[in-house]
C-alpha cells in the first residue's frame, strides 16, 4: 500500500494508481497547492457563461459583504477535482463519479488565494453485482492558505479493481 502524502509542501508530486484492493478507510491523501489567478476566474465565466458581478466586477464587489470579487463555488469544486488528478491516485482506476452530496461552501476563495485538497477515504466496498469494480466513499476538504477549509463535502467513485 502506498503512504498517503503528508501535507502540501511535502507533496511528492504523481503517486501511483490506486485501485480497490489499495484502498481503506482511514487513508487520508494532501494534495500540492495551487493559487487562484485572475486568468482562472475569467476563463470559468466564459466557460460557465456566468458573469455575475460578485465574481467578474471590481467595482461592484468593493461594495458587497466581502468588499472584492469571489471566486465562482463551483470554480473551487472544480480545481479541487484537478488537484486530486495532479495527485495521481485515481488516474487510470476511476469509472465514474457517482454524486457529490453534502457538499458545504463554509469560507469565500479569493483571486489570490492558494488552496489545496485534502482527501479521506471514508469506506470502501467491492461491488455485489460486478467483480471487475467497488465503491470508494470520500470526504474532500479544500482548505486556503490560512488552514481555513472553504469547502467540503462527498464525492463517492466507482474504482477499479485491480487487473489480474
Amino acid at each position: 500500500m502506498t503512504t498517503p502524502t503528508q501535507g502540501p509542501a511535502q507533496s511528492s508530486g504523481r503517486q501511483a494508481v490506486h485501485y480497490l484492493e489499495d484502498l481503506e478507510a482511514g487513508q487520508t491523501f494532501v494534495t500540492a497547492a495551487r493559487t487562484v489567478t485572475e486568468a482562472d476566474v475569467v476563463g470559468f465565466a466564459g466557460l460557465s457563461g456566468d458573469f455575475n458581478p460578485i465574481h467578474t466586477d471590481a467595482e461592484f464587489s468593493a461594495g458587497s459583504v466581502y468588499g472584492r470579487r469571489v471566486v465562482y463555488g463551483l470554480l473551487g469544486l472544480s480545481i479541487a477535482t484537478g488537484l486530486l488528478d495532479r495527485l495521481g491516485v485515481f488516474s487510470g482506476s476511476a469509472m465514474a463519479m457517482l454524486g457529490i452530496t453534502e457538499w458545504t461552501f463554509t469560507a469565500p476563495v479569493f483571486i489570490g488565494d492558494t488552496i489545496h485538497l485534502e482527501l479521506a477515504i471514508l469506506g470502501v466496498r467491492p461491488s455485489a453485482s460486478k467483480p471487475d469494480r467497488g465503491i470508494v466513499e470520500r470526504r474532500f476538504t479544500l482548505l486556503n492558505q490560512r488552514g481555513e477549509v472553504c469547502q467540503r463535502g462527498r464525492i463517492d467513485v466507482l474504482v477499479r479493481r485491480r487487473p489480474a
